[in-house]
């Protein structure tokens, strides 16, 4: 593991995206069927010489160290996730990394904002937690901040849209993925499901938009900072 501390993410390619207690296998007719797979992953370990597992992640891959070790391994959880929604810890591993990696992108959207005079909507990673679009909005001074924990009015964002541009400034608007507005649901791109059961999300940056530009009148555009947030050298801190 010598040379390794520059590097950002997981080095052993050990993504939680497959549950071992939910575990799909993809069917020739192109159906999938799911099955609890941990007792032979349990196999595994013993076969391997492990003893334990040290388990860095978030929500999905803690929820696997727990029931792992409801099962007899012994677990020693870390709380790594962006989101920073994990209970029992002041601040996750990986999320001062991608909230730097925010702020670097909202100074470089303050530019385009600024000389073309567009409406700028970032939404930002999160899932239900508000962290992310809260403190990176703050530090890379955005207009209009919109988190999961406060359902937002869209008159009231395009109220302030159009004060804004009686000061001859078009705003900038950070949104959470998981913001939801006031009388409505939550937007996804085609509410589908991972393995552990958690909706896939992204889409409300656009929808937001294309509601501004409908009740305004004014250009906006959409930056979906995406998987850029998950990656890079760690920060410092």
């Amino acid at each position: 593991v010598s040379g390794i501390m520059h590097e950002g993410g997981t080095i052993l390619k050990s993504s939680n995206k497959d549950n071992l207690f939910h575990y799909p296998t993809h069917n020739a007719d192109g159906t999938i069927t799911y099955s609890d797979v941990s007792d032979e992953a349990i196999k595994n370990l013993k076969y391997l010489g492990i003893d334990a597992l040290i388990v860095i992640g978030g929500d999905g891959t803690l929820t696997s160290a727990r029931d792992f070790q409801r099962k007899g391994v012994p677990v020693v959880g870390v709380p790594k996730t962006i989101d920073n929604d994990l209970p029992a810890t002041d601040v996750t591993f990986g999320y001062n990394t991608s909230l730097e990696t925010i702020c670097d992108a909202l100074d470089k959207i303050h530019t385009t904002a600024f000389s073309h005079d567009r409406v700028m909507v970032v939404e930002v990673m999160g899932r239900n937690s508000g962290w992310l679009a809260l403190e990176g909005g703050l530090a890379g001074s955005a207009d209009v901040i919109l988190i999961p924990e406060i359902p937002f009015s869209i008159e009231k964002v395009c109220e302030y849209v159009e004060s804004r541009y009686k000061t001859n400034y078009a705003p900038i608007i950070v949104i959470a993925e998981g913001a939801v507005p006031k009388d409505g649901d939550m937007i996804t791109k085609d509410g589908s499901l991972d393995s552990f059961g958690h909706v896939k999300l992204s889409g409300i940056g656009e929808w937001l938009a294309q509601e501004i530009e409908k009740r305004t009148g004014k250009e906006a555009r959409t930056s979906v900072l995406g998987h850029i947030q998950r990656g890079g050298t760690p920060t410092a801190f």
